[in-house]
């Protein structure tokens, strides 16, 4: 099986965190390199430049064949690789990827023993030789100019780095279900990749698509970060003077976890680490965050309210008092009936994707929510995403 080619001479790509310091991952040194990743400061690209797929896959046997596929269809002129970091999958991924690779010599493999998203594609970057890297996901499917349309992003808005619309398909009437969760306002909401909205500048960018001075001068993906790494790598660039930018034109098809447990087990994780990157970078996060949390709060406020009530422990207390801690029930029957409105004005879709739609809503809400205020008391420490 092709084990890739050996790491870049003199490229490092770890950032590193130093966990127990005073502003413990704060963005350092990037004063010296704010000429070489402004809009002003980067190089011209090449008319067709060379473009390096890099892609961690840990247990993606139904959908790596397909993935890769998408990557080698691209409707682009100029070279191009495809690095895959493996970690050890317990499926028949590797041995899908080992079928591809020798019938294309331009899939190369790297070892990602320790099976950790940010390691996996610091070792893949470290084996790409082209200007241009393009993050990719084993769920994920490129429109055919996808990657056309990100050369021509990068070329006319000198972004250091580019990204385009997360499109969440499903086949399943859960998976839609979970789909149209990615999708809605009420969903994720946020992030123009998710919901959609006009070319502009961003915050950050889905996947992403990197001209390789980010990783020359800045570094690579910091290792301690399991989840959210590619936003802290995104506050790295625009700290340096790099531009991130938003192009809707740009479509990839995401397909979910095809299981509630999975949906569950991937928001519990990544609301860990998004309260770990508030923890590290506070005020640099969007207030939406704290949304989540704020909801489980107020419907465990409810129950413990409710509990009470019915040992009668609420007795012995003043009316007035009684009065106003049953006002705590509002916000959960208002959130609730948010939730079945929701669910019930779904269109171009069966019961049982509505059904589930309306269950999936609340998980996302509250995995994510329970895991943040876990996130924000413990910090992350080892957690990791069980659901892949």
């Amino acid at each position: 099986m092709p084990t890739g080619r050996p790491a870049r001479a003199g490229l490092h790509l770890y950032a590193p965190s130093r966990p127990g310091a005073r502003g413990y991952g704060k963005i350092e040194g990037v004063s010296k390199v704010l000429e070489i990743l402004t809009p002003e400061g980067l190089p011209p690209l090449n008319e067709k430049p060379g473009v390096s797929f890099i892609m961690p896959v840990l247990n993606e046997a139904e959908h790596i064949e397909q993935a890769i596929t998408t990557i080698l269809g691209q409707e682009y002129d100029g070279d191009k690789e495809v690095v895959l970091a493996l970690g050890p999958s317990t499926d028949d991924t590797n041995a899908i990827i080992e079928s591809m690779a020798a019938r294309d010599p331009r899939i190369q493999t790297v070892d990602n023993p320790q099976a950790a998203t940010p390691i996996g594609l610091n070792l893949a970057i470290a084996a790409t030789r082209h200007p241009v890297i393009i993050r990719v996901d084993a769920h994920s499917g490129l429109r055919p100019d996808y990657t056309r349309q990100a050369i021509d992003t990068l070329r006319e808005t000198k972004a250091a780095n580019c990204g385009g619309l997360m499109l969440a398909r499903g086949k399943t009437s859960f998976q839609k279900a979970v789909a149209r969760a990615y999708m809605s306002p009420v969903g994720l909401g946020g992030p123009a990749y998710h919901s959609g909205d006009e070319a502009q500048e961003a915050e950050s960018a889905y996947l992403g698509v990197y001209r390789r001075e980010v990783f020359d001068h800045l570094g690579g993906f910091d290792e301690g970060i399991k989840r959210g790494q590619d936003w802290e790598l995104n506050l790295r660039i625009r700290s340096a003077g790099g531009r991130i930018w938003f192009n809707p034109d740009m479509e990839v098809t995401y397909w979910p976890r095809g299981t509630w447990s999975k949906i569950a087990q991937q928001f519990w994780a990544t609301g860990i680490w998004r309260a770990e990157l508030i923890r590290r970078y506070g005020s640099q996060n969007s207030i939406r965050y704290f949304a989540p949390p704020l909801l489980v709060l107020g419907m465990s406020a409810a129950v413990i309210e409710t509990l009470l009530q019915l040992s009668g422990s609420t007795k012995r207390w003043p009316k007035c008092l009684r009065r106003f801690t049953a006002l705590i029930h509002v916000p959960s029957f208002g959130y609730i009936a948010g939730i079945l409105a929701t669910a019930s004005a779904a269109k171009d879709c069966g019961r049982r994707e509505r059904f589930w739609f309306g269950i999936v809503l609340p998980t996302m809400h509250l995995c994510w929510g329970a895991g943040f205020l876990r996130g924000l008391v413990t910090g992350a420490g080892t957690t990791k995403d069980g659901s892949r």
